[in-house]
């Protein structure tokens, strides 16, 4: 093991694919010549030319409409969206093209693609930039949807969404490109559609995804200190959504706590409290409960992102409550 930046996870995920199959290139904006708006792909252009490291216009419906169609051509596309906010300009080709073509063709075209970049709020930069946007994709049948939370899940998942041969939705976040993490010397792949228990425990399940595991595992520390063990439960892959995982936790804590970064309506936790509670109902002992983001857009003012997002101090409380705890 070494411990890598969470940019570089990517980027070795991207490299290893590459030197694997020539028919994989990255495109999007600023990827090559500025070696990615947040050095993801720095010194691919060097390595594999301009030809599979394609810097883009700021054009997004554009250059993805150029990354579907070579994808059910033969090649293997990484489109690289400078943020997630932006691509809901190219959601016409994810939604009617990539996500479609393999059953409207009746399986003769498919659409082996990947579309990546930072996901959700990154501090003060206003409501048109700061929203998260799996369950929006999640909804799509016919695409797959991954959200990692650090670099070792980062790069085997990748590398995973490369070789699939689905349309991948790969969300990451900004804040944590320049974290670090242990990752193995050796290749390594991580199945699609497999959730991963970060933190063992008896008393309480909690479920997260993405940057909002650093609030569930920050909550189970500190409830650590008053004797309660939480089992944390890093969803990983959002659609294939791996609830089983989740239902074998419930079994034996009785209790399930979700944090999200998303809108409350129409959820992630929406859809993981609808399978518990029809498969698990008879093993809770209490009510499940979530924590999202504020049912509103997201401002600039600091004091608003504070109350916006889910947090330690409030996670703690709501698993307190699920546990008939005075407070």
């Amino acid at each position: 093991m070494r411990q890598i930046a969470f940019r570089q996870a990517l980027r070795e995920a991207m490299q290893e694919e590459m030197r694997r199959d020539e028919r994989v290139f990255l495109m999007g904006e600023e990827v090559a010549e500025y070696n990615g708006a947040y050095k993801v792909s720095q010194g691919m252009l060097e390595e594999f030319g301009p030809r599979r490291v394609i810097d883009t216009p700021i054009a997004e419906l554009g250059f993805t409409a150029i990354g579907v169609g070579a994808a059910q051509n033969g090649l293997r596309p990484v489109l690289e969206f400078m943020t997630w906010n932006f691509a809901v300009l190219a959601l016409d080709q994810i939604l009617n093209t990539a996500s479609k073509m393999l059953a409207m063709s009746g399986g003769q075209v498919g659409c082996p693609i990947v579309f990546r970049g930072p996901n959700g709020s990154a501090g003060q930069l206003g409501a048109q930039h700061s929203t998260a946007f799996e369950s929006y994709y999640a909804n799509i049948p016919g695409l797959k949807v991954i959200s990692v939370s650090n670099p070792y899940d980062a790069k085997g998942l990748l590398k995973a969404a490369i070789r699939d041969e689905d349309p991948v939705v790969f969300m990451e976040s900004e804040q944590m490109y320049g974290e670090l993490g242990d990752v193995p010397e050796e290749e390594y792949i991580i199945p699609i559609g497999k959730a991963d228990i970060k933190r063992a425990g008896k008393d309480v399940t909690i479920v997260s995804f993405n940057k909002m595991m650093k609030v569930a595992l920050g909550a189970a520390e500190e409830l650590a200190k008053e004797g309660i063990e939480a089992e944390v439960i890093d969803l990983r892959t959002i659609r294939p959504l791996d609830w089983f995982t989740i239902l074998e936790s419930v079994k034996k804590t009785n209790r399930l706590v979700i944090v999200e970064e998303q809108w409350p309506f129409a959820s992630i936790s929406s859809e993981i409290s609808y399978r518990i509670q029809k498969e698990g109902f008879d093993y809770l002992d209490a009510p499940i409960r979530r924590i999202t983001a504020v049912d509103a857009p997201m401002h600039y003012a600091p004091n608003l992102v504070k109350l916006y997002l889910p947090d330690i101090e409030r996670t703690v409380k709501l698993v307190k409550e699920v546990m008939y705890m005075k407070k």
